[in-house]
């Protein structure tokens, strides 16, 4: 993932990076407010060689100290100059323990060591940094060779001895603030960018884009439960949800220059039309009533039929009776004319699918069915077939066969990537003409896309949910 994806992941999730941005200031600040304060004093040895009188013999005993000094600060946390520290102050600690409050130090091309010593009472904590830097000029006398007299050839000379810390060095709130920032940006921007990494689900056109050539014909946004009619052109014609529908009947008109079908046949328009998914619950039957909604919306005379005999769900989404229809038609027991039911203001006409029959996709494939597609595309402008998920089962590919033109519903937040995948590849093993994808449940600002022509301008940013909010039952008509 590169730094624009990075963005992009980190502008989606944007509220996770606030909340552990926040959540790491208010940890540096609790750390601020319950760390118990430190201080820090230090003192500073210098160290020389006693060695020879000319100015060669002396320039080469101050290198030879240059190159020692590191092993004398290395000495400071040893047991030989804390021990007697501990036994000179009395206090109540190891030289494990003291070594871990004591930092020394041998700044480059220096012969000085700094010894610092942290510890929760500023007075006791210079008294350390004295006498572990008297104990260690001590210790590197005893240790270093020594000259023809008798006389140690490494001289060592407090030039600063430590002072009593006037404040505290630990904690620093504008340090633990700081530290807090930084670990809750890059703590939220690694959740955002493993969130994305790991989702495979299809959120944006640009997505799809990456799976297969086909365009995205339509973007549905959350219908909200507002407890009316699922076919929103007819329950709330003014939301923004209606306007994509519209957009997408509007598309599927243009869509009609066969030039503009994938493998198109010809000058014939798209009369018969399948709206299927790759799983269920993606909202395919609600994409194919409130599509033939608005295609009825222009005055066509359109027919939808639910196609899915398995989970059929277009006459209780539509509140009509769903005892008679397809599967009694297609077993020769009613004409299609006298189960087709009215429904709406729009002069939509449904035909449900009927009873639940044994072997759905032997009557899908049947000759009957063929007859019967063949009847309502004389008789109507437009038929919208509800078909079932393509993984599941085969039915939408048998189907895909007798129709002009199959739409593919992809949930935005339930259908995988390898999924939708899938089964566009079915219908692709099938030959299937497929016009493009409907993305479904589509994540996005709905108060941006609200233009109604009823409310006023300081009231039009909340005319989706108070439509939705306040839809009413659409009611239905009789069977013919």
């Amino acid at each position: 993932m590169g730094l624009r994806e990075l963005g992009g992941a980190v502008g989606r999730r944007w509220t996770w990076v606030v909340a552990a941005t926040v959540a790491g200031l208010l940890a540096g600040l609790a750390h601020w407010l319950v760390a118990t304060d430190t201080y820090r004093a230090s003192a500073s040895v210098f160290f020389s060689l006693q060695y020879g009188d000319s100015a060669s013999e002396l320039v080469q005993g101050s290198t030879y100290a240059q190159d020692q000094v590191a092993s004398f600060a290395r000495l400071a946390t040893t047991p030989a100059v804390l021990g007697p520290v501990i036994d000179d102050l009395g206090l109540d600690l190891s030289p494990q323990q003291l070594a871990g409050r004591v930092e020394a130090s041998a700044p480059v091309d220096t012969v000085i060591v700094e010894v610092a010593v942290t510890d929760t009472d500023a007075v006791r904590s210079a008294r350390i940094a004295d006498a572990v830097a008297a104990e260690l000029s001590r210790t590197v006398e005893d240790l270093a060779p020594q000259d023809e007299q008798g006389d140690p050839t490494v001289r060592a000379l407090t030039v600063a001895e430590a002072e009593v810390p006037a404040g505290p060095a630990s904690p620093d709130l504008l340090v633990d603030l700081a530290l807090g920032l930084l670990a809750g940006l890059l703590l939220g921007a690694a959740a955002a960018w493993g969130r994305t990494a790991l989702d495979t689900r299809v959120p944006d056109p640009a997505t799809v884009a990456t799976l297969t050539d086909l365009p995205v014909v339509g973007s549905i946004g959350v219908l909200r439960d507002g407890g009316g009619s699922p076919v929103v052109v007819e329950s709330a014609p003014h939301s923004p949800a209606a306007e994509a529908f519209r957009q997408l009947r509007t598309n599927l008109q243009f869509l009609q220059l066969s030039h503009d079908v994938p493998g198109g046949h010809g000058d014939s328009p798209v009369r018969v039309l399948m709206v299927t998914s790759s799983v269920p619950d993606e909202g395919k039957s609600t994409v194919a009533a409130n599509l033939a909604a608005t295609l009825a919306e222009t005055g066509s005379r359109v027919l939808l039929v639910d196609a899915d005999l398995r989970r059929p769900s277009v006459a209780r989404l539509l509140g009509l009776e769903g005892a008679a229809g397809l599967t009694t038609v297609l077993l020769g027991r009613a004409r299609v004319e006298d189960v087709v039911q009215d429904w709406g203001s729009s002069g939509l006409e449904v035909l449900a699918s009927g009873p639940v029959p044994p072997n759905p996709s032997e009557l899908l494939a049947s000759p009957a069915m063929r007859r019967l597609l063949a009847d309502v595309r004389g008789s109507h402008d437009v038929v919208v077939l509800d078909a079932p998920p393509l993984l599941p089962v085969a039915d939408a590919a048998i189907l895909s066969h007798a129709v002009d033109g199959t739409f593919v519903v992809a949930n935005a937040r339930r259908v995988r990537r390898h999924q939708l995948r899938e089964g566009l590849a079915n219908l692709a093993r099938v030959h299937a003409t497929v016009l493009g994808v409907v993305l479904n449940r589509v994540r996005r600002d709905e108060t941006a896309y609200t233009y109604d022509p009823d409310t006023s301008v300081g009231a039009a940013a909340g005319a989706a949910a108070v439509d939705l909010d306040r839809a009413v039952p659409v009611p239905s008509g009789g069977a013919r």
